[in-house]
């Protein structure tokens, strides 16, 4: 599933991508200290595949203001390297290439524990954070717990905010140890109560 590349909550941002001579415009951007955890661009095909090719093959690219800037270094994750998918496609106009770099990490089947969570707007981010948790996790979690499993993910970073613009992105972390400790702490003190069970596993089916 490709993450829409627009939120009501980002600002809307263009920036430009170059490398080795190709350049191109970038819509949307997620990073942090350089490392790109999604990468969606616009240009012509040629820059962009060359772009793409560059990245995939660990070369670093510059990511600029506008066109006059000189730009900063960044290059794709290394804690995703080797599981980046590229879609790629024209725009109605026919003029131009969309194409977008995300890691295996985004899609919710993935089966690696960490994720990559692209909500579309703030509102959304609490949900989607449960189904990714609930379906690498073997804890009891249950879908009334969302809104507090969001807010501690953020406490703790287990839920990290990247430097994004033209969406929402948030690098996960999920630590089962001390998340089940948090858990049972939050029922003694009946921060959190325990549902029907059925409703989790149902939730669990879909």
């Amino acid at each position: 599933m490709i993450p829409a590349i627009t939120s009501d909550d980002a600002r809307a941002e263009v920036r430009q991508i170059r490398a080795e001579g190709f350049s191109a415009w970038v819509d949307a951007c997620a990073q942090t200290a350089g490392e790109i955890w999604l990468l969606s661009m616009l240009g012509n095909l040629q820059s962009v595949r060359a772009i793409w090719a560059r990245l995939l093959k660990g070369e670093v690219a510059y990511l600029a203001e506008n066109e006059h800037a000189s730009g900063s270094q960044c290059w794709l994750a290394r804690e995703a390297w080797g599981t980046w998918r590229f879609f790629k496609g024209r725009l109605p106009s026919g003029s131009a290439t969309h194409g977008m770099l995300l890691p295996e990490l985004a899609s919710y089947a993935a089966e690696k524990r960490d994720f990559l969570l692209l909500p579309r707007n703030e509102a959304e981010a609490p949900n989607l954070h449960y189904r990714f948790l609930n379906r690498r996790l073997d804890l009891p979690l249950h879908p009334s717990w969302a809104g507090w499993l969001w807010e501690r993910g953020l406490d703790t970073e287990e839920a990290e905010p990247l430097e994004a613009f033209g969406l929402l992105a948030y690098r996960c972390r999920p630590n089962p140890e001390r998340l089940r400790e948090d858990l049972t702490a939050a029922l003694r003190r009946g921060i959190l109560t325990v549902p029907d069970l059925k409703s989790n596993h149902l939730d669990a089916e879909e």
